[in-house]
């Protein structure tokens, strides 16, 4: 079927009145996740043909982590999905208030390609775990993944409950041109800004799911190798291809030159001297952002590292040293294998740095004194964060994850998620057998009363 006739068949099942129950949704997800389990060794041979993933970080960011999620909604789903009491408000007397968790109704995905499977399938599991009809768009960059992530769907889900449509930007265009119910949308602000566009025009509720430059502090007063094991983690994590990886560092001038040794020290142990073994290392998404990388590292001053592999994609880590604010590295998020490392003495030269660039989605700040972590963690704005780690914070789906201004709009993971694709809708059920006339007119002498009732009963 083409977008109109996917489109229309989910739309005429809406119009229609039907409900997707609750145990409908279960039975659904537990479907989804036995067709991931079974597919598990195609999963693994699709990311490596796209990005030449590792298996085990592809087990950990992609499978492992969507498998976990799933899992809780199927735990917690009829829970969430009962109405929701609330404390009645004593003007109202007597009453009995709730709130429904009402599905919007056509959802659509538009996922990225640098988790492609698990920034994919997990908004949209959300979204139908919610009760929403549901249309994915994976990326095209990962064609692999997003060929199997088709098949999965198809084996799972009618059309009119989910599909995928495959395609370039072209048909991601002609997908915005419908009216949605919901636009759940991963990716860079460019395109974050073309979809909010979009759904402004049938004020269409949305959420973006954007980057930015996520830096990384380091105090004196903390323990290098270890900030250095944590930090080479969380930045060459998919080969720096993550959205909530430390982009650049700000380290206290004292250590930088301890730091950066213990920096490489690690990357050597964890990758190999001379790169010769690549089944650790993730490639780079396409040839036009290896050619955008390598030239960023070109225009900067090398501390270590610089190589990389074009046949293959690879760049292989490497760090800068204080690049200029005005460079390139220092204006776009770098969203690759590349750290710049730069210093500070006081507060006021990390405030020159950050408040250079807009909201960033993540912020790492690693010290021993908790009087330094508490002032930075409140001094500036960002998504969500981590002390003394980098990335962890998307482990805990009690936490919600997304972004603040440019770095985004809205959050989900866990129950986050399933109230994320919900409408809330506020219901008081009067009783019948009391009814105060204090509000009816006519109102000659009840204003005093009503003075005193309002303060004192809210």
């Amino acid at each position: 079927m083409n977008i109109d006739q996917l489109y229309d068949n989910q739309l005429n099942f809406i119009n229609t009145h039907q409900k997707i129950s609750v145990e409908e949704r279960l039975k659904y997800l537990k479907k989804l996740k036995n067709e991931i389990n079974i597919n598990e060794e195609n999963i693994y041979n699709a990311l490596d043909l796209d990005l030449s993933k590792p298996r085990f970080e592809t087990y950990a960011t992609e499978i492992g982590f969507l498998i976990n999620e799933i899992d809780l909604f199927i735990r917690k789903l009829k829970t969430w999905a009962k109405p929701h009491n609330v404390t009645p408000a004593l003007m109202n007397f007597p009453s009995k208030d709730y709130i429904i968790y009402e599905p919007y109704g056509k959802v659509l995905v538009i996922s990225p390609w640098n988790y492609p499977f698990q920034l994919a399938l997990l908004p949209a599991m959300s979204a139908f775990a919610a009760g929403n009809n549901v249309v994915l768009k994976p990326s095209e960059h990962t064609p692999n993944t997003s060929s199997l992530i088709k098949k999965i769907i198809e084996k799972v889900f009618p059309s009119e409950l989910m599909c995928v449509v495959e395609g370039d930007a072209k048909i991601a265009s002609q997908l915005l041109e419908k009216k949605w119910d919901y636009i759940f949308f991963t990716g860079s602000v460019n395109i974050g800004e073309i979809v909010a566009v979009s759904a402004a025009k049938s004020l269409t509720p949305y959420t973006l799911e954007l980057g930015g430059k996520s830096p990384a502090i380091i105090d004196r007063d903390t323990d290098l190798k270890l900030v250095s094991k944590r930090i080479v983690w969380g930045k060459f994590l998919n080969s720096g291809q993550t959205c909530v990886a430390p982009d650049y560092l700000i380290v206290h001038k004292s250590i930088k030159g301890k730091l950066i040794k213990e920096l490489i020290d690690r990357i050597e142990l964890t990758f190999d001297k001379n790169f010769d073994n690549t089944s650790d290392i993730t490639a780079i998404v396409n040839e036009k952002n290896f050619n955008r990388l390598t030239e960023l590292i070109n225009e900067n001053k090398i501390i270590y590292g610089g190589k990389s592999d074009r046949e293959n994609r690879y760049i292989f880590p490497t760090i800068l040293d204080s690049p200029k604010m005005d460079s390139n590295i220092m204006k776009e998020e770098i969203f690759g294998p590349i750290l710049p490392v730069l210093s500070f003495e006081k507060l006021e030269d990390i405030d020159n740095i950050i408040n250079k660039n807009p909201n960033p989605l993540a912020l790492y700040v690693f010290s021993n004194n908790k009087k330094f972590t508490d002032t930075v963690i409140n001094r500036y704005s960002f998504g969500g964060g981590s002390i003394n780690d980098t990335i962890v914070h998307l482990a805990n789906s009690r936490l919600p994850f997304g972004g603040v201004g440019n770095s985004g709009i809205g959050s989900y993971h866990g129950k986050l998620s399933f109230e994320l694709f919900s409408h809330k809708k506020s219901i008081v059920n009067r009783s019948t057998w009391f009814d105060n006339n204090l509000r009816y007119a006519p109102y000659k002498n009840k204003l005093s009363l009503l003075r005193k009732l309002m303060k004192y009963l809210g």
